[in-house]
């Protein structure tokens, strides 16, 4: 068994899908025996674009749920845009929750929606059960989700803060971002310097100021650039309330392997230098980013504009739901760091370390059987998402989910799914 103290021998004792206690290891009738493998926390991840309803083409609760179990993660938070309505009303997160009930693997709760014109909107959802609430500081690449200035940040702060619940932030400044009029952009290097890193940079000290002004809790998502490292070190020294994201493609991957044309890695902001990601996992390793999570966000493989190669007109987001814990174990194979930045802390920042995250008596049952020796390739075959399009393809990577349990109950083993969808909306 693997916390974020460390591993050991352990026999987790279940009753009505709750682990009322962990003992030492057990040879007694009916007790399962998992080997030499890891038995992990079911991971949480905090950033996922299930699209539906509205864009259920591009993803859906179906898959995106098998998916997230076959990767080990039992409880998704869905996040409030691509889905058509966006959940920035209490009406539409009602929409939400209609289409998830019984086809959802796993278990799942949502983020509601701060955008331009909608703090009126705020209490109402934090009252009917959002987890905290999403904006974007540029143009979010869909209609329906209005990004938000500095002025709209001011009025939404105060509001939120009377919730208790955390703002997640898509940090980029628009001042530095470049446009691709008449341009395709087929080299990769044209997109990078498109989105520099001055731009998070502008975005998370404007953010800083905001967050020791209001002292409502903030949170970065997908942070890419090494720059406001040292920022966001200082502001975490002083006590603000600031948590950090970063996601697996940053982790893995560097701007010095992507070819030119191939979309399959655009992402906003965009994967940088092989020094910038090791500066990413310095900054995991030193407690400065809290967390990892996917960000997974896909659509049909057209909008990826593979006939061109165009970064420019490709749609920007990368799946990697079923592959997260195998990529971030190859690239960094101790699993008790895993254990806090995919598990424990994503648990914490959507408020649900009182049933999810950790393998402790009173919290459900949720785990995964995890062989860190294995090995394999990525292939088509293997991924449970809707559409296999991800840059992980043809990766080998080291560490293979055997099998997910949700509330004590198998819902994955070895590529299949032997019960009914269970997975329900996690509420506390």
């Amino acid at each position: 068994m693997v916390t974020p103290k460390g591993i050991r021998p352990a026999t987790l004792v279940i009753e009505d899908g709750i682990i009322t206690s962990i003992e030492a290891c057990s040879s007694s009738s009916g007790a399962l025996d998992f080997g030499d493998s890891y038995i992990l926390p079911g991971l949480i991840d905090t950033h996922v674009h299930i699209n539906e309803p509205g864009r259920t083409h591009w993803e859906g609760f179906e898959t995106a749920t098998r998916a997230a179990a076959a990767g080990g993660c039992t409880c998704l938070v869905d996040m409030p845009l691509n889905s058509i309505p966006s959940t920035t009303t209490v009406a539409a997160l009602e929409q939400k929750r209609e289409a998830a009930k019984g086809i959802s693997a796993v278990d799942y709760a949502f983020w509601g929606g701060c955008v331009h014109g909608n703090c009126g909107d705020l209490a109402g959802l934090a009252e009917a059960g959002v987890r905290g609430f999403k904006s974007f500081m540029v143009p979010s690449g869909v209609d329906e989700f209005e990004w938000v200035s500095e002025a709209d940040l001011r009025l939404a702060l105060p509001l939120i803060r009377s919730t208790g619940l955390p703002l997640l932030v898509h940090a980029e400044s628009p001042d530095g971002l470049l446009t691709a009029t008449g341009q395709t952009w087929k080299a990769y290097s044209d997109y990078l310097a498109s989105r520099p890193d001055s731009s998070e940079l502008e975005a998370i000290q404007l953010l800083i100021r905001l967050c020791r002004e209001y002292r409502t809790p903030i949170h970065i998502v997908h942070l890419a650039s090494a720059e406001p490292l040292s920022e966001l070190a200082s502001a975490r020294a002083e006590g603000l309330p600031i948590t950090v994201e970063t996601c697996p493609h940053y982790l893995y991957f560097a701007a010095e392997e992507i070819p030119d044309g191939a979309t399959q890695f655009k992402c906003a902001p965009p994967i940088r230098s092989f020094k910038t990601r090791d500066a990413l996992w310095n900054a995991l390793n030193t407690g400065v980013l809290d967390m990892i999570a996917t960000d997974h966000s896909p659509c049909p493989p057209a909008l990826k504009r593979p006939e061109i190669g165009s970064f420019a007109q490709a749609w920007g987001g990368i799946a990697s739901l079923s592959l997260a814990l195998s990529a971030m174990h190859t690239k960094h194979p101790d699993i008790t760091d895993l254990v806090r930045w995919m598990c424990t802390k994503p648990a914490a920042l959507a408020g649900l370390q009182s049933r999810k995250g950790s393998l402790a008596p009173g919290l459900d049952a949720d785990f995964t059987v995890f062989n860190p020796d294995a090995e394999f390739t990525v292939t088509p075959d293997i991924l449970h998402f809707r559409h296999p399009v991800t840059p992980y393809l043809g990766q080998r990577l080291k560490g293979r989910v055997e099998q997910t349990f949700l509330r004590g109950e198998c819902v994955y083993k070895d590529g299949q799914f032997p019960v009914a969808p269970s997975g329900r909306e996690c509420t506390v």
